[in-house]
């Protein structure tokens, strides 16, 4: 549980019938955001490490991760821009993570936009350091960070 301007978040498993709003989610929070397939991708291949943050019976905000041999790797974190610096971010990562941890994985990785100083901030406060840079990572040409923390 998470205590947001006196909203009580909740972090659960997300659940088919929260994509529409995990798809919203996504769209308010990126300029170029995943399309919807794709995240009904993830929901189906990657479930089990897919978590929403709720309140009031509305998702503010999602992680997915996934298993690749002994490490967990970040795939996709938003939260709506007007939940944003509440906590919701960390918290959400922090769930993911103990999901890696006591699924026995050793680390878990990111990649993460070198201009998206805020994101960049999150994850090293949790821990995570820079490995190296994945030249014109995304498909716009922009460089990521790849940031490593073992567990």
């Amino acid at each position: 549980m998470v205590n947001a301007d006196a909203a009580t978040i909740s972090i659960r498993i997300a659940r088919l019938s929260d994509l529409e709003q995990i798809v919203e989610v996504e769209s308010s929070s990126f300029e170029r955001p995943y399309p919807p397939a794709l995240i009904l991708s993830m929901l189906y291949l990657h479930g089990d490490m897919f978590y929403v943050a709720t309140g009031d019976h509305e998702v503010l905000g999602y992680v997915v991760g996934a298993r690749e041999g002994r490490y967990g790797h970040v795939l996709s974190i938003a939260v709506k821009p007007k939940w944003r610096r509440k906590g919701i971010g960390v918290a959400l990562m922090k769930r993911l993570l103990e999901e890696f941890k006591s699924s026995l994985l050793e680390g878990a990785r990111l990649e993460v936009a070198v201009s998206n100083y805020a994101a960049i901030a999150l994850y090293e406060s949790l821990g995570f350091k820079k490995l190296g840079v994945k030249k014109r990572y995304y498909p716009w040409g922009e460089d990521a960070y790849v940031m490593f923390k073992r567990l």
